[in-house]
């Protein structure tokens, strides 16, 4: 029986924990570069030890960010500030990963203090907001252009290069975004993919942009490192995306080279009615792991150390993924093993106010840190 605080293996990376820390959108970037709030924001979960931090959903081109103040790997000019990022992430004991994204007909928005709306092109906002069909997600939402068969595989490349840039940044997990109403989860859902090509209309087509996106990125990415896929295991409506099509997808998924499936729901009907509760989506997560076999991450009102210790012991996820909490709390792991009686360390210069007997954690020296990605690409100093 696996507990919250063991060691978990994928691939050739061994995270210290199963406290994953969810990709938050911080709507703080210019120009998609990260800047010192990324920096404070992601290093301070790592300080706070969590297994593996997430990047926000980061976006593949300029027109995929669901604001314009997204973070965004469109470029190469991205990654030395990110490699800055990671570098502090790992020097703390915790693997960086991030989140690769496009927002679909959701894009060009203002961010949620803000307002609603589309955001005009004098305020930063652009008019290429794209789709696998031309319908808005909502009236105030904008009206999206059907992508071509050429803007689909522009789509799949610019994943691929996205996942490149991440590597040279030094992240050693990715995960491709397929949830939340976003450009790949509307491909999946018949409720937004109304396309009678090859991209649509049966299982096999509505999937077939995720699966070319994943075998993509698993092209450029390194051989020993974990790939993620988030979906929305179901759009909580009649007639749309549901958990069957999801354990089928995941099952396509593992063939090909994902090993995690982030296990969320919904985002891509505006009136759908979700029974939001604690730990309301992981069933979708258990169900999915039981099925398939293959790993999952559980998500969505993780609250207490009791309820995810819970989730891993009694095998209803490999991890838990948590958001909310970790903006209440950037130390929560620490907190949780300590309420949890199991082993955490904590950074040296915490140590005075850690629990008797605890380990320290000193900070580990990457210049003597083998990983595939060091042998691949060099980590910017800065």
């Amino acid at each position: 029986m696996a507990h919250l605080f063991d060691p978990l293996s994928i691939r050739d990376l061994t995270f210290a924990n199963r406290v994953f820390v969810s990709p938050m959108c911080e709507y703080s970037s210019t120009d998609g570069y990260a800047n010192d709030w990324h920096f404070v924001h992601l290093g301070s979960r790592a300080v706070g030890g969590a297994g593996l931090v997430l990047t926000e959903a980061t976006a593949i081109v300029p027109e995929g960010r669901i604001s314009p103040q997204d973070l965004g790997i469109w470029s190469d000019d991205h990654i030395a500030p990110l490699a800055r990022i990671v570098r502090f992430i790992r020097e703390q004991g915790s693997v960086a990963g991030m989140q690769l994204a496009h927002a679909g007909r959701k894009a060009s928005t203002y961010r949620p203090w803000e307002g609603l709306g589309t955001v005009p092109e004098n305020a930063g906002g652009w008019t290429n907001v794209v789709a696998p069909s031309a319908v808005a997600f909502a009236d105030h939402y904008p009206k999206p252009q059907a992508l071509t068969s050429d803007g689909i595989q522009e789509i799949v490349a610019a994943f691929a290069e996205a996942a490149r840039r991440a590597c040279e940044a030094g992240f050693r997990v990715i995960e491709i975004h397929a949830a939340h109403g976003y450009l790949i989860h509307e491909f999946l859902s018949p409720l937004s993919n109304r396309r009678q090509d090859a991209y649509g209309g049966s299982f096999e087509n509505r999937t077939r942009l995720l699966r070319e996106i994943v075998a993509a990125v698993r092209s450029s990415w390194p051989e020993g490192a974990p790939l993620f896929v988030r979906i929305s295991a179901t759009d909580w409506i009649d007639g749309g995306w549901d958990i069957q099509q999801s354990v089928e997808l995941a099952r396509r998924l593992k063939e090909i080279g994902v090993d995690l499936i982030d296990c969320s729901s919904g985002g891509n009907v505006a009136h759908a009615q979700i029974p939001v509760g604690p730990g309301y989506q992981t069933r979708f997560a258990e169900k999915i792991r039981r099925e398939t076999g293959i790993m999952t991450g559980a998500v969505g009102m993780i609250v207490s150390p009791a309820q995810a210790e819970h989730i891993v012991a009694t095998g209803q996820a490999d991890a838990v993924i948590i958001a909310r909490e970790f903006l209440r709390d950037p130390y929560w792991p620490l907190r949780a093993a300590r309420e949890l009686g199991q082993p955490i360390s904590w950074p040296v210069q915490y140590l005075r106010a850690a629990p008797e007997g605890a380990q320290a954690r000193v900070p580990v020296d990457l210049k003597n840190l083998e990983s595939c990605f060091e042998e691949q690409h060099a980590i910017p100093e800065h």
